[in-house]
């Protein structure tokens, strides 16, 4: 596993995700935002944001496992969240624990959090990026 997520003392102990990766892989991995559309390109979760969450996060492991990764090799997400307001935040983290359990994994890489008053396609109210690092060569 090239990813080493920590912690460190001094700084804010959150539950979602940590503060630091260390990356010790030799292939980065860019996945472009993704949103709530499934494979066919329908919007899932018309208004549901811990719906469009979990989507985001389900098309994010889609993309890792294209390329032989897992969200173990993830270094960074971002995270973009239309009319962001701090009470969503439970349904963020919603979204995000259906999506692990379905995966059976615990996304906990460093993430970004980015408040923003629209995305691409209108209804769409999540879109996350990630930045991953996987050993060996393609």
């Amino acid at each position: 596993m090239p990813i080493n997520l920590v912690n460190p003392a001094g700084l804010p102990q959150v539950d979602l995700y940590r503060q630091v990766s260390v990356a010790t892989g030799s292939r980065l991995v860019f996945i472009a935002g993704q949103v709530a559309l499934d494979a066919e390109g329908r919007k899932v979760g018309e208004g549901d944001f811990a719906a469009q969450v979990e989507q985001c996060y389900l098309n994010i492991g889609v993309a890792l496992a294209e390329v032989g990764a897992t969200f173990d090799d993830v270094a960074k997400l971002t995270v973009y969240l239309v009319d962001w307001t701090p009470d969503k935040m439970p349904l963020f983290a919603e979204g995000v624990g259906r999506a692990a359990a379905k995966l059976g994994v615990t996304p906990a890489a460093p993430l970004t959090g980015i408040g923003v008053a629209a995305l691409a396609e209108p209804g769409l109210l999540v879109e996350v990026e990630a930045t991953a690092v996987v050993g060996g060569a393609a």
